[in-house]
């Protein structure tokens, strides 16, 4: 895992870029709905979305050249969302019978934000492990 600590910066970037969107998101669209934050969630939440980042990083670096580089880019976001994030939002609200709107903009809102953590840290720059 010393990707995470050569890629330290664009990681931090896109857990910033995630807090603030979760932030601007929870004072819009889920105003009202999720209990008020605290601290000790606050913090979990950020340990969260720094590792939630610096695996989306890992993916970024390890992504295959199939295609054109921000097409791999985002698309591994994109694969990622689909194929675990989604799933676990939509089967964990459900179990706490969220209504499928409240399912369906968290599903949103987590793509939107991945996709920009992916677009941010290409921008920046990911570097490889050493081999």
């Amino acid at each position: 895992m010393i990707y995470i600590l050569i890629n330290l910066a664009p990681i931090l970037v896109a857990t910033g870029i995630w807090l603030l969107l979760g932030a601007a998101y929870r004072a819009t669209v889920d105003r009202g709905v999720s209990p008020p934050v605290t601290i000790a969630t606050l913090l979990i939440a950020t340990l969260g979305l720094f590792w939630f980042a610096s695996i989306l990083a890992g993916a970024l670096i390890l992504a295959p050249p199939k295609a054109a580089p921000w097409i791999m880019a985002v698309g591994s976001a994109v694969v990622i969302w689909a194929g675990f994030v989604l799933p676990v939002v939509a089967i964990t609200q459900s179990y706490r019978g969220a209504r499928l709107g409240q399912i369906t903009r968290d599903g949103l809102f987590w793509l939107v934000t991945m996709v920009f953590q992916a677009v941010a840290m290409k921008l920046l720059g990911l570097v490889p492990p050493p081999a």
